[in-house]
Order: C-alpha cells, then sequence, then structure tokens
C-alpha cells in the first residue's frame, strides 16, 4: 500500500513512519508512506498556502490551487503509477470507524489531505474521493486524524501484526459481531485477590468461546448500548432469515413427498 499525506508540518511524521508496526511494515515494502507540503506549491515570496475568505469572516482559509496542485503532484511522481484515493480529513466528514478502515486497507493507494487554519475553500472536496472526522471535536489540523488512520488501516494489512486472527476478535471487528472485546487476562493468576475467571484456566475451549461471547455482549451493552441494540438487530435479522430458510426446506420436502 502507498499512504501519501498533504501536511504543513511533514516533520510530525517523522518518528511516527519508523515507529512500531509502521515501521515494521515500511521495512518489508508492505508499505509506502511519503509527505509533502503545500508550502512548496505556495504563492508568492512567502509561499502562502491560504487566503482570506471571500464574504469576511475570521480566520483564514486554504487554497484550492495550492492543495490540489500538491495532490496531483504526489500522484504524478508516484512509482506506482496509481491515483490515491483522496481522502479530506474534516471534523464534517463521515465518522471513521472498523468498517471504513477496513475499506481503506483494500485500497492500493491512499491520499490524506490535512487541513490547518479556519478551514478549507469548499472546492477542494470536489477535488477528494471521501471526507473522514475522527468525531465529534475540532482539532487544530488532521495530522492527529491521519495518524489515526493510517494505524487503523496499515494494522490489517496482511503479514503486519503477524498474528491475522488478531484483527478478527477484537473490539469493532465484522468477524465479533461488531462487539467490544471481550475481556482478557493472562499471569498471575491471583493478584490482590481478584483471580480470573476459572473457566479461562480450565482448558474447555467450548466453554471459553460460549464465555468470551456472553462477556462481549454483557460489555457492550453496559457501555455501548448502541452497538448492542446494532449488534442484536443483526442477530434477529440473521436468526429469522435461517429459520425461514428451514421451514421452505421443510416444506419443500413435504411437497417432494406428496
Amino acid at each position: 500500500m502507498r499512504v501519501d499525506v498533504v501536511t504543513l508540518f511533514p516533520e510530525l511524521f517523522d518518528t511516527f513512519w519508523k515507529t512500531s508496526f509502521v515501521g515494521r511494515a515500511r521495512e518489508s515494502g508492505t508499505l509506502t508512506a511519503r509527505c509533502r507540503s503545500p508550502r512548496e506549491f505556495g504563492l508568492g515570496a512567502h509561499r502562502s498556502v491560504d487566503d482570506t475568505p471571500y464574504g469576511g469572516g475570521s480566520g483564514m482559509v486554504m487554497r484550492v490551487d495550492v492543495m490540489v496542485a500538491c495532490l496531483e503532484s504526489l500522484d504524478g511522481d508516484a512509482p506506482d503509477g496509481l491515483r490515491a484515493h483522496r481522502v479530506l480529513l474534516t471534523p464534517q466528514g463521515a465518522p471513521f470507524d472498523q468498517a471504513r478502515a477496513l475499506a481503506l486497507a483494500a485500497k492500493p493507494a491512499l491520499a490524506l489531505v490535512c487541513g490547518r487554519y479556519e478551514g478549507f475553500d469548499e472546492r477542494i472536496r470536489g477535488q477528494v474521493d471521501e471526507e473522514l472526522s475522527l468525531g465529534d471535536f475540532v482539532m487544530t489540523g488532521g495530522e492527529v486524524a491521519a495518524m489515526a488512520v493510517v494505524e487503523a488501516t496499515v494494522r490489517l494489512l496482511p503479514g503486519v501484526l503477524g498474528n491475522e486472527a488478531s484483527t478478527e476478535e477484537e473490539s469493532h471487528s465484522p468477524a465479533h459481531g461488531g462487539l467490544l472485546e471481550y475481556p482478557q487476562y493472562t499471569r498471575p493468576l491471583e493478584f490482590r485477590g481478584e483471580k480470573i475467571p476459572a473457566v479461562l484456566a480450565g482448558g474447555n475451549h467450548a466453554e471459553i468461546a460460549r464465555f468470551r461471547r456472553a462477556e462481549a455482549e454483557a460489555r457492550t451493552k453496559a457501555k455501548r448500548p448502541d452497538l448492542y441494540e446494532r449488534y442484536r438487530v443483526h442477530a434477529q435479522a440473521e436468526a429469522d432469515a435461517l429459520a425461514a430458510a428451514k421451514a421452505a426446506a421443510k416444506a419443500e420436502r413435504k411437497a417432494n413427498k406428496s
């Protein structure tokens, strides 16, 4: 995967690109990462990348011509020759979640656009493929959001984490039903009078699986009732579909006998 970041502060990523599994993914060739500053395409002696808003108002607005020139330069000199899937990081974007991380992980090339100042010229939105937000809050720039998107996406690439199952049995994973992850324990068996649940040390994998599912459901219901309701509705729909399929098969068998 190729990840390009458009940012006025590429130095913020210097350590990030080298650290943990992101660094290992780069070393192995699974990830190619680049940053480029719009300042390289800025106007005038001061390389201006922003201007005052038409119609008045506070703050400065990122120029569409400068930002798009930066984006297009990254596609233009990319070794793979691909046009990246362009993502604008903005508080107005769709909420970033595990499903979006999975979708982005399937893209061969991503370009993450980080803003600063008061915001973007509206015409920049027409030059990107989607807009994403980390949540209902505002930060000074999109760099932290870009790092979050990279972390959540790159860890899903084959071979990056080593154990593929670790991305399946975790919070928000579709394979886990979108539930929060069940509680985890390790040694010591007892700490300050608190023991781990006995079932986990019993060696019965079927019982352990049932215990973990029940704990995941209970934890999600308590901490994120919105997620639990979505899970419950989906589970009920699957159960109804299965019951309907069984009823249809039974009716067909009965008809064939008569």
